[in-house]
């Protein structure tokens, strides 16, 4: 593989660090071309580092495009990689003169770079934002930056992220840490707790409020330092602020710091970020590659390396009052930096390497190489609708499950999703995304594919509302008028209660549908009795069945950010509001302390909609569980860290179908209080016989389901190796979805 990179030669900073450390490596495996617009220090140090490197400079724009094209011809590059606004433009310029793919890595956001510039902004800004748009695939330095991109308009499946990585090959050792901190002027002693920070002195970086943070945290923690190694336009300010809250001399301003910055990291042990704006910061790396305790603000792609609580602790900007509570913490508490600094190491040496950054970015031009090459096809992709970007965890698991099939079938693939909330899912998914208002878009997207999916969950009924039903058919008939193959995919049927609705439904089906896969028997009952027969039908599974929990330590973070620690005793109650359930609410309270007094299991209300559940949990919970320790996960995140959270449950009582799902994939004991029949008809499918009716539902029913889910708990159930079987039938839907996009 043959790339050129293209930058101005005048970078520093994060974007220098990243785009010579990747090249030197790229270099082991491929051939990474380096061209700068003109000569300087930063083409000498990529020379020094063994990078090919190579000077085209002058101000003649069409000049320098004409002998780039050229010898990109002759030297035979397969791909042109960009860095920066000058070779953004110039990009944009090749991309018709070489037919060759070009991408940009966008290392901040382009609509501040020239803050406080004018007149540059006005130019360099307004050209860069023009290259930009005109790229083919870009590149954000961390998943943050991407997100942010996304946001603004630019198409969502042209993205990648990648995160700067380090060498976390370790450190020889740097010597005694006191004459070094001493040279530097901090009065420290051999018990002192030294915090540090480096960074720029400027208003971006916040050092108020690490000076603020630092002055409450000493008032409970006199072994407390700072140093401070950095300079900027800020420093007689925060040395100001520094005297005015009695800090002056436990804080130290140690200017720029000469000959590398292993030996200043080596000295801390407490790393602290506080910037109000980041993308991803090298600075947290660094700190961990020295397995340094670390608090940071929670900006840019940081959250992505530190998880709350587990490896570290993250505030909101300004908060200098939280800040303090966390240094005070860790200022008091060797056993507790230590843990943290190694559960920080652990990740960031795995997952932010320079190795792992080195990967991620062949990966990323393997698959530009070969989207760039797949044939030009009249018909093309998938056009996915379900009851998507409505803050309904259960409905935007089937689409993530649905997505990674598709992308199992060809990782290419082009996907266009209707969605209530098109820029959530855009962000969410990577994928291209309209409105459910936007006719003219999704029939323009419908016309280009080849294949249109009914995406899961029961959309076919007109319990909750007659006007879905009639959307939804109307969807069905519009994707087959387009041209699309139709497949309704791993889906629950009914109730359809009106019988000019079962009429309608029925004549949509058989006339528009080519293949229909159902998630349990119940569905294909129902669609028996309205007289659905031309489709092809398959019994299969809910493709949610599909999903894996999240990584242990995103679960821990979840937990924590609720209050509730990680390992524990827990009971799970799924609520949602329902008619009937306000005079049901107080039996789960009752069944939640009944659950605590027999069993010793504490209860967590999980949402699952985080829109209407968390009031159902409160009414539940608001009298019976007076003096009972219990906790609402109001928020649990996205299907990954809801399955990891219920997977630390001893036992879920749920009206939520998806929690019953993600549970029984977890083979965590259930008891079903069913609402609606596609409760029911689940739990029958997976063989669970342990649910009631919200209807007829009283205490000592709910008491008893309780005692026999408790009863497995500690033991694989039976349904395990059920839900197991669900997964085998489940592959049914790739299977067809692949034979009607290749048919």
């Amino acid at each position: 593989m043959k790339v050129i990179h293209l930058i101005s030669g005048g970078d520093s900073g994060g974007a220098k660090t990243h785009v010579l450390s990747l090249l030197q490596h790229l270099n082991e495996t491929i051939t990474a071309q380096l061209v700068c617009f003109r000569d300087g220090p930063f083409a000498d140090e990529a020379r020094s580092l063994g990078i090919p490197t190579k000077i085209m400079g002058g101000n003649h724009i069409f000049k320098i495009r004409r002998e780039l094209a050229d010898y990109i011809r002759r030297e035979g590059f397969q791909l042109i990689h960009c860095h920066g606004s000058r070779a953004n433009m110039i990009g944009a310029l090749l991309r018709h003169v070489t037919g060759l793919p070009v991408v940009t890595t966008i290392h901040s956001d382009y609509k501040i770079d020239y803050m406080g510039r004018p007149l540059a902004r006005c130019t360099f800004g307004v050209i860069n934002t023009w290259a930009l748009r005109r790229l083919d695939y870009r590149i954000g330095v961390s998943d943050a930056m991407v997100d942010l991109l996304i946001s603004r308009g630019f198409p969502a499946d042209r993205f990648y992220a990648i995160y700067n990585g380090i060498d976390f090959t370790p450190a020889p050792a740097q010597g005694d840490r006191l004459p070094y901190l001493r040279s530097l002027g901090a009065e420290v002693e051999a018990d002192s707790v030294v915090v540090g920070i480096a960074a720029r002195l400027n208003p971006v970086k916040d050092m108020s409020t690490l000076i603020r943070g630092f002055a409450e945290a000493y008032k409970s923690c006199d072994k407390l330092r700072l140093v401070i190694a950095g300079d900027g336009e800020e420093r007689e300010k925060l040395g100001n602020l520094a005297r005015e809250l009695g800090v002056e001399r436990q804080v130290t301003f140690a200017g720029w710091i000469s000959g590398g910055m292993d030996r200043f990291y080596s000295a801390l042990d407490i790393n602290v970020l506080t910037s109000l704006s980041e993308t991803f910061s090298y600075a947290l790396t660094e700190g961990a590659r020295f397995h340094l305790a670390t608090i940071s603000t929670a900006v840019g792609g940081i959250p992505y390396l530190i998880d709350q609580g587990v490896n570290g602790y993250l505030f909101q900007p300004r908060d200098w009052q939280t800040l303090g509570k966390r240094l005070a913490a860790l200022g008091n508490d060797g056993a507790l930096r230590h843990e943290m600094g190694e559960r920080l190491f652990e990740k960031a040496s795995t997952q932010f390497s320079i190795g792992k950054t080195v990967e991620t970015q062949l990966h990323i031009y393997g698959e530009i190489l070969r989207r760039h090459a797949r044939p030009g096809r009249d018909r093309d992709g998938v056009v996915i609708c379900g009851a998507y970007g409505r803050g309904n965890a259960g409905d935007d698991a089937i689409l993530e499950a649905i997505l990674e099939e598709m992308r199992s079938i060809d990782p290419d693939l082009p996907v266009t999703v209707i969605s209530k909330n098109p820029k959530a899912t855009r962000l969410a998914y990577r994928v291209r995304s309209v409105s459910r208002m936007d006719l003219p878009g999704w029939l323009g997207a419908m016309r280009r594919a080849k294949l249109y999916i009914n995406g899961g969950g029961s959309l076919i009924q007109d319990v909750t509302s007659r006007r879905s039903l009639w959307f939804y058919l109307m969807n069905i008939r519009a994707a087959k008028w387009a041209g699309c193959k139709v497949q309704m995919y791993g889906c629950g049927i009914g109730p359809v209660t009106r019988s000019k609705h079962r009429k309608l439904a029925a004549k949509t089906l058989n006339r528009n549908v080519d293949v229909i896969t159902l998630r349990e028997p119940d569905s294909l009952e129902e669609l028996k009795s309205m007289g659905v027969n031309r489709p092809e039908i398959q019994l299969t599974a809910d493709p949610a069945l599909t999903l894996s929990p999240a990584a242990e330590e995103k679960t821990d973070s979840i937990l924590l950010r609720a209050g509730i620690p990680p390992r524990g005793n827990y009971i799970c109650f799924a609520l949602r509001p329902w008619q009937g359930f306000q005079e049901k609410a107080p039996l789960f309270g009752a069944a939640a302390r009944y659950a605590w007094e027999r069993y010793g299991l504490t209860p967590v209300f999980t949402a699952v909609e985080k829109g209407q559940d968390p009031a159902a949990a409160r009414l539940a919970a608001q009298e019976g569980l007076k003096g009972v320790p219990h906790y609402f996960l109001d928020d649990a995140g996205a299907a990954g860290t809801i399955i990891g959270a219920l997977s630390r449950m001893e036992v879920v009582v749920s009206m939520r179908l998806h929690a019953l799902i993600f549970a029984s994939g977890q083979g965590i004991p259930l008891a079903g209080v069913v609402y609606d029949p596609k409760v029911s008809s689940f739990l029958r499918y997976i063989g669970q016989k342990n649910f009631a009716d919200l209807d007829t539902l009283t205490g000592e029913m709910l008491k008893a389901m309780i005692d026999r889910a408790a009863a497995q708990a500690g033991d694989k159930p039976a349904q395990a190796e059920a839900v197991r079987s669900l997964r085998e039938l489940e592959r049914g839907n790739v299977d067809i979805a692949k034979r009607l996009l290749e048919g």
